[in-house]
């Protein structure tokens, strides 16, 4: 399954595809999906967290009970916890993020959607999400899950990028385009 996305490829995409198969089998896609997101979100909000999985200075031992702990905490149990021990026990816990967006990938071709990033200056409300999310279907023929994004750099508009058709109507691009313009012409 893995060969034939290039987004699921590596080391991060063989344990994404274990995952993926053994929680097929278990019937569990959606529970790991949703545990594994919780622990990427806690990765994101906490930067003790991502030293502790990113750092080769800590032991696995260390680490394993470190994050027994921070799962115990946050109710991650069953297989999205013994596959973090895995990873922990084989020192691949550094990779845990990209297993994460290779595992999400598996998961969305699965169930037939595709993911889209967006980026925006600022939030969308729930009504633009849901226009951009039904002309991005329009699009592509499928469910769309939406991968926001927040930059104020790129100053208003927004920039999607839909498997690899990319569309970049951000103001920042538009200026640097008319900066190049004006360059050539003078």
């Amino acid at each position: 399954m893995a060969a034939d996305n290039p987004s699921v490829s590596g080391v991060s995409g063989r344990y994404a595809t274990a995952l993926f198969d053994l929680a097929r089998d278990e019937r569990s896609i959606d529970a790991v999906k949703a545990d594994l997101d919780s622990f990427d979100k806690l990765l994101a909000d906490n930067p003790d967290l991502m030293r502790l999985v990113r750092s080769p200075v800590f032991t696995a031992d260390e680490q394993a009970k470190a994050l027994n702990a921070v799962l115990a905490k946050a109710g991650i149990s069953g297989t999205t916890a013994k596959f973090l021990g895995v990873l922990t026990a084989n020192r691949r816990l550094f990779a845990v993020r990209d297993i994460i967006r290779a595992f999400n990938a598996l998961v969305a071709r699965f169930k037939g959607e595709v993911s889209a990033d967006v980026t925006v200056a600022e939030p969308l409300s729930d009504k633009n999400l849901d226009a951009l999310k039904t002309a991005l279907k329009s699009v592509s023929g499928k469910d769309v899950t939406l991968n926001v994004k927040v930059d104020p750099s790129i100053i208003g508009g927004l920039v999607v990028k839909l498997g690899s058709r990319m569309v970049d109507s951000s103001l920042r691009t538009k200026l640097t385009s008319i900066k190049h313009a004006m360059k050539e012409a003078g």
